[in-house]
């Protein structure tokens, strides 16, 4: 949970602080302290479990990738790209386990850490000589002697700047209610199959990259074809569709074909997030790319948090323990198996799931003009309550840049004088 918190609470800074001075100093960071823990694994299990829960404050990489994919793309690509990138981390996800289990088994459990530390070095030095900056210099130059507020990375005062922009405190809302079950999905479900359903080994690898194969089609062939003849919303409201679904079958599902074949609507629920990520980044303007994937990707964090423990707190209410100490099928959990609903905590998170579909009915689907339509309706009503006016952050919403719009506002104006 504290690792959780950590990333809610650093996310918003640290994509706030790559909006203007570039992302790669702040990719090779988080990249490097989340990495850092993996050789103390070996050195000193009591530090590693330290380093990896201060790690969280640096466990914020998606953000600064999805704000490097918004500056080197168009708009119309983005959905694309974002698939992309969860594409390539659930291929990681499928074979990582699999070649972690075989050196382990073959070698040792020392060459595994070995191993997993070279490849971060690797990537470590990729980023560092591979990688160029994506920020635009025409805007970097300018801004780094530019001073960061605490008020403009605070956390906090993200969340209040989240109130008072209609169609991000939507996504915000949404991405917390569909988080939320997943992250306690992650935390339980393999000991779930293992313990109630009675998945072994072999099988629960197999399920993982069936799992993980399908996910990678589904975000990089299905999610663009969705975005293009469906649009961003719809494309948002058929994954929390396919999670709703995905939940339910494995709350009232109690055979093996079962998990199976909910494994499959699971790998399709797979395109949300990336095309939560491509609203968002529609919805945000160039310079403020960072903090508003940041904001996502600290919800996200505060969900990884809450996540394991809501799962386990259900599953501790109606009496179903999962512990690593048991690798098989035990009789007490063996009657669940009978039961109407063996799995409460995932028909729970199917019902969190409808809260979020019915929530993101109401996000308004992006169109080119809605956007310049939206900064001058918030810039008309600024100017006319111009002498009320407490202070900036007050009226001004988390992703627009009201200077760029205002100014543009004075410039309309003075060309419609000057037709008069």
């Amino acid at each position: 949970m504290l690792t959780g918190l950590l990333s809610f609470l650093s996310a918003p800074l640290i994509g706030a602080l790559s909006d203007v001075w570039g992302r790669k100093p702040f990719l090779l960071g988080t990249v490097f302290f989340t990495c850092f823990p993996i050789p103390l694994m070996r050195i000193s299990p009591w530090w590693y479990f330290a380093m990896i829960s201060v790690s969280g404050v640096f466990s914020v990489t998606f953000s600064v990738i999805f704000a490097y994919v918004a500056d080197v793309t168009q708009e119309h690509e983005r959905s694309t790209a974002y698939g992309w990138v969860s594409a390539t981390f659930a291929a990681s996800l499928v074979s990582s386990p699999a070649i972690g289990a075989y050196l382990s088994a073959s070698y040792g459990d020392s060459l595994v850490v070995l191993v997993a530390t070279v490849v971060a070095l690797l990537d470590i030095c990729f980023i560092l000589l591979a990688v160029p900056e994506s920020l635009s210099e025409k805007m970097r130059p300018l801004s780094w002697g530019a001073k960061i507020s605490w008020k403009q990375a605070d956390p906090f005062a993200s969340l209040k700047k989240v109130g008072k922009d209609s169609t991000v405190l939507l996504i915000c809302i949404t991405v917390f209610l569909s988080y939320l079950p997943e992250a306690g999905q992650y935390s339980s479900f393999f000991l779930y199959l293992r313990q109630v359903i009675g998945f072994g080994s072999v099988k629960i690898a197999a399920f993982i990259a069936m799992v993980g194969i399908l996910s990678i089609v589904a975000q990089t062939v299905f999610l663009t074809i969705l975005m293009r003849s469906l649009g961003n919303k719809n494309t948002v409201l058929l994954g929390l569709g396919f999670q709703i679904f995905q939940l339910a079958w494995y709350g009232f599902g109690s055979q093996a074909w079962m998990m199976w074949a909910a494994g499959t609507v699971a790998a399709m629920s797979s395109i949300t997030f990336p095309a939560v990520s491509a609203l968002v980044s529609r919805n945000a303007e160039s310079d403020q790319q960072g903090v508003a994937q940041g904001i996502i990707t600290g919800i996200r964090g505060l969900c990884n948090g809450l996540g394991p423990a809501l799962y386990g707190f259900i599953f501790y209410m109606f009496h179903v323990e999962l512990t690593e100490l048991e690798p098989e099928l035990n009789s007490d959990n063996a009657a669940l198996q009978g039961a109407v609903i063996p799995g409460p905590p995932f028909l729970f998170g199917a019902c969190i799931v409808l809260m979020s579909f019915l929530v993101a009915l109401f996000i308004p689907e992006y169109r080119k003009g809605s956007g310049i339509q939206k900064h001058s309706n918030s810039i008309s009503g600024s100017l006319i309550n111009t002498p009320e006016r407490g202070s900036d952050e007050d009226i001004e919403p988390l992703l627009q840049d009201n200077s760029i719009w205002e100014l543009s506002s004075f410039e309309e104006s003075g060309n419609q004088c000057t037709e008069l």
